[in-house]
Order: structure tokens, then C-alpha cells, then sequence
């Protein structure tokens, strides 16, 4: 009984990661249009550095979502 309890307190906990991932992926995008209002001529050499910033931070999230899962039906 413990155990099931700790395993459902350890997933949730794990879920958090993805608040921070929410974050940081909307700060990435905040910080684009932002420099891009400021300067419309860099809208190309920003372009690939957003995608990279965007699919990192997205990683964040999957990792954390992944965590959970594994506690949920593995552990």
C-alpha cells in the first residue's frame, strides 16, 4: 500500500519538469519576437537557433513525462 502511494507521489513529482519546460519554451519564444520586433533583418540568422533552443527545452518535458510513465508501469 506504501509503495503504490510512493509511486504515485514519485510520478507526480516528476510531472513537474514539464512546468519548467512551459517556461523555458515560452521564454525561447518571447525572446525571438522580441529581437525580431528589434531587428527584422536577423529574422534569418535567429531562424535555426530558435529550433535547436525550441526542441531542447521540448526535450525537457518529454524526459520528465518519460520519467513518470516508467514509475507509473515499470517500477
Amino acid at each position: 500500500m506504501e509503495a503504490e502511494a510512493a509511486k504515485l507521489i514519485g510520478a507526480g513529482l516528476a510531472t513537474l519538469g514539464m512546468i519548467g519546460a512551459g517556461v523555458g519554451v515560452g521564454n525561447v519564444w518571447a525572446s525571438y519576437f522580441q529581437s525580431i520586433a528589434r531587428n527584422p533583418a536577423s529574422k534569418d540568422e535567429i531562424g535555426a537557433n530558435i529550433w535547436i533552443g525550441f526542441a531542447v527545452t521540448e526535450a525537457i518535458a518529454l524526459f520528465s513525462l518519460l520519467v513518470a510513465l516508467i514509475l507509473l508501469f515499470v517500477a
